[in-house]
């Protein structure tokens, strides 16, 4: 029994679709929902296929995360090394928990990464974002499942053939 051929392409194009879903401009009242698509789609890669998004590939999308979003330089990449480790040491665990379990740990980890972003803001001397902000890693969580399925049926392709 063969295993589906990976299709390559699936990876660079959900991260360049992150970027961009974070560059979306969004009226003022619904800024605060926005949810941190490139954490979300980091963190499928680093579960499903760690042998090719690691450490490495977190820090080089988070500097170029940096370079578009125009904030301190070094917090994205620092955000999404730290959720990709976490994501590395508990992978086996959190790859066989049910959708809802894993969105559970998502938005953990999402929540842990807004803790991140504020310690980064305030070491810094930046304004820290406004409590609305914290809502976005609930919603994270919620769009956790059906992101899953959609980069799931892309990668490995049908597979009632």
């Amino acid at each position: 029994m063969s295993r589906p051929r990976s299709k390559t392409w699936v990876l660079p194009v959900s991260v360049l679709l992150a970027l961009l879903l974070g560059l979306l401009p969004l009226p003022g009242w619904l800024q605060p929902l926005r949810p941190y698509w490139l954490a979300l789609v980091v963190a499928y890669w680093v579960i499903e296929t760690p042998e090719k998004v690691g450490l490495g590939f977190a820090f080089a999308v988070g500097v170029v995360a940096d370079l578009l979003y125009g904030g301190l330089l070094g917090e994205q990449p620092l955000r999404l090394v730290i959720m990709a480790f976490i994501l590395q040491r508990f992978r086996a665990r959190i790859r066989f928990f049910p959708l809802s379990q894993q969105a559970l740990a998502i938005g953990g980890l999402l929540v842990n990464d807004r803790i991140v972003a504020t310690a980064a803001h305030l070491a810094m001397g930046e304004p820290t974002l406004p409590w609305l902000y914290w809502w976005a890693p609930l919603l994270g969580a919620l769009l956790w499942a059906p992101l899953f399925v959609v980069l799931d049926a892309l990668r490995l392709g049908r597979r009632g053939k």
